[in-house]
């Protein structure tokens, strides 16, 4: 299990880092962040990257930074906070491709490692015995114990 939260803490700062530098790039030069043009924003609600650039910068950046920091601290909650951001990254992403119409090999990398940091969160969640997993666990145990007395 200890490959498992170095893996996950691996993740999480390396796309946190990324979100970081990225969304103050975006906020710094909202019209030409990183040499993108303000022409991929013609399908979406945004004028400038401005407020994507915050988003980016807090709730995947700052997120995946705080994520990260769970699991060094060993929180509790570590596996609920770890999935909350690993959804946020694969909802960014969807809407991103969407908001954008196109769909490149960056986007088709942090889908995936936002499914990784889901999956390998839930494996916590259910190694902790928290919510949602305690329920499934002791559901799936109540079965087993009925097929053994019939």
């Amino acid at each position: 299990m200890k490959i498992l939260y170095r893996f996950l803490f691996a993740l999480h700062a390396f796309v946190g880092i990324g979100a970081i530098a990225g969304g103050l790039a975006a906020i710094l030069n909202p019209q030409e962040p990183l040499g993108m043009s303000i022409e991929f924003l013609k399908n979406s609600p945004f004028n400038n990257y401005f407020i994507p650039g915050i988003i980016l910068f807090t709730i995947i950046g700052l997120g995946n930074i705080s994520s990260a920091l769970t699991i060094v601290l060993k929180s509790r909650f570590q596996g609920y906070i770890s999935s909350v951001f690993s959804w946020a990254l694969v909802i960014w992403i969807v809407v991103q491709c969407v908001m954008l119409n196109s769909v490149h090999f960056l986007h088709i990398l942090y889908f995936i490692i936002g499914i990784i940091e889901a999956v390998l969160s839930m494996i916590i969640i259910f190694e902790q015995r928290l919510f949602p997993a305690n329920l499934v666990l002791n559901l799936y145990k109540k079965i087993r114990i009925k097929q053994n007395q019939a």
